[in-house]
């Protein structure tokens, strides 16, 4: 026998992309999933940012964003070099949440990532952006990963995360400079943010996104999955099909539950591959053994739910669904 099908002598699950209608005709037509639909497009309106959230971090953005830019083309005799700046995350990607008003930037420099250049740049930047507007109350905050500039009278935040071109990763002192992972992980979120573009634009998959992100603020199962993992599992559960078309946002819904539960990230998966990365990384072995099989078993309680019915638990549209009965319901499943 193969061993590498099926997982009962130590075979490896393999996501092969395929919905498996042509093989396996259905024997009764498809379940009416209207009213799931409608209930899944209304989770997704509660939870997008309003038109006043977007319009204040959308300025503040752009106001950063061209500062930066300025100090690129024409720095004077300002000391810290910039190669570039990119914007990154949530924001960029179309997936923010309301309540949630926060944008990131990553800014390259050119020269090695002190604390000092950090606090430089913050300092800068907020000189600049009160001498536009005098009115405005801004604070700025530095942190491991460079700094954060908030707007008081805009409701809005913009992290900066700060890295340096690769080829001055190896000159870092590890007293005088950013920890060499953060700056290894802003220099990947600026890949995953092109990676993204040029990929999962599609409206569906950022819904989905937008859906299974707030599924792990309300499931402590969950916790343990990365925004770039759920990015990756909301792309592969929308497009990656025989037809390379777009399912609709019910069956996507359903499906990443299915994945999970199936195994998609225990230890003898193969998992997601990260696009981003040389060779082949899964991206759950970020996940200790035990956090992937909490998100395995998590899932199987919540697809237990979904097939009967229970989809409004699921999305929190019922008042009587707290974070105590998720917590209970995940947790006291016996799995074996």
């Amino acid at each position: 026998l193969r061993r590498d099908r099926g997982r009962g002598r130590g075979g490896r699950f393999r996501p092969r992309g395929g919905l498996c209608a042509m093989a396996f005709p259905r024997v009764r037509p498809a379940a009416d999933e209207t009213a799931f639909s409608e209930c899944l497009l209304k989770r997704n309106q509660d939870l997008s940012p309003t038109p006043a959230e977007q319009s204040s971090i959308l300025s503040l953005v752009t106001k950063i964003n061209n500062i930066i830019d300025n100090l690129i083309v024409a720095r004077g005799n300002f000391e810290v070099r910039i190669e570039q700046v990119c914007q990154v995350g949530s924001y960029k990607k179309g997936t923010m949440t309301t309540g949630h008003n926060v944008a990131d930037l990553v800014v390259i420099l050119k020269i090695l990532p002190t604390w000092k250049a950090a606090a430089a740049l913050g300092n800068k930047v907020v000189d600049t952006l009160l001498t536009q507007d005098p009115t405005d109350v801004l604070s700025m905050l530095t942190n491991e990963t460079g700094f954060e500039i908030s707007s008081t009278s805009a409701d809005a935040t913009v992290k900066i995360l700060i890295t340096t071109v690769p080829c001055n990763l190896r000159k870092l002192h590890p007293e005088l400079h950013l920890d060499i992972k953060d700056l290894r992980r802003s220099l990947a979120a600026v890949r995953h943010a092109h990676w993204f573009e040029k990929n999962a634009s599609q409206s569906t998959v950022k819904v989905l996104i937008r859906l299974l992100k707030d599924l792990r603020l309300r499931f402590p199962g969950f916790e343990p999955l990365t925004p770039w993992i759920l990015d990756l599992l909301g792309h592969y559960a929308v497009m990656n099909n025989p037809l390379r078309q777009p399912l609709s946002l019910n069956v996507a819904y359903r499906r990443c539950l299915q994945m999970l539960a199936a195994g998609l990230f225990l230890p003898d998966s193969v998992g997601l591959i990260d696009p981003c990365e040389r060779g082949h990384f899964s991206v759950h072995t970020v996940m200790t053994l035990e956090q992937q099989d909490m998100v395995c078993l998590t899932a199987q309680t919540l697809l237990r739910v979904l097939s009967r019915g229970g989809y409004r638990k699921i999305l929190g549209s019922e008042r009587k669904h707290t974070h105590t009965h998720t917590h209970t319901a995940t947790s006291s499943y016996n799995y074996k």
